[in-house]
């Protein structure tokens, strides 16, 4: 979950294009390639420079780890298919929410809707992880006046 976080607080849109999505996909299945290796595949049918622009733009954004071979570079993915969903899916969310207080409780109705005509079950899980997460929270709370506690103990 920290490997999600900080993907999103490093790269805010998590959004891929199709030709990137499409590399992604390839790297997945293969675990590392060149541009050669992408472009020779045959599986995509561009310009190797498309390719080596597109596989550097996805090292920048830090979606692609790279180590020099030879002339070329070896890109691999940074982070796993499921990681990359759980960020978009997470941003989108945080997206929903940002707009205000009032406003947030509109996306909600609709999540709990969407859930329940997918998979009533859903809403059981859904429960257990609010349940879950009120009482890591509590005790977050409870830790941190326990500290403060202690703090204005020692400043006496």
């Amino acid at each position: 979950m920290k490997r999600i976080l900080s993907l999103l607080r490093r790269a805010p849109d998590v959004h891929f294009g199709p030709l990137e999505q499409q590399l992604l996909s390839i790297l997945w299945t293969r675990g590392s390639a060149t541009v050669r290796e992408v472009v020779d595949d045959g599986e995509i049918k561009l310009a190797y420079t498309t390719v080596m622009t597109t596989m550097d733009r996805l090292f920048k954004k830090q979606i692609l780890n790279r180590v020099a071979e030879g002339r070329a570079f070896r890109y691999s993915p940074r982070y796993s298919q499921a990681e990359l969903e759980k960020a978009a899916v997470g941003q989108t969310i945080r997206r929903l929410l940002g707009s205000s207080a009032t406003a947030a409780s509109l996306p909600l109705s609709y999540l709990v809707e969407a859930v329940s005509e997918h998979d009533a079950g859903l809403l059981d899980d859904l429960q257990r992880l609010l349940d879950q997460k009120r009482r890591e929270l509590r005790s977050e709370i409870r830790g941190d006046r326990r500290s403060g506690d202690r703090r204005s103990k020692e400043t006496r």
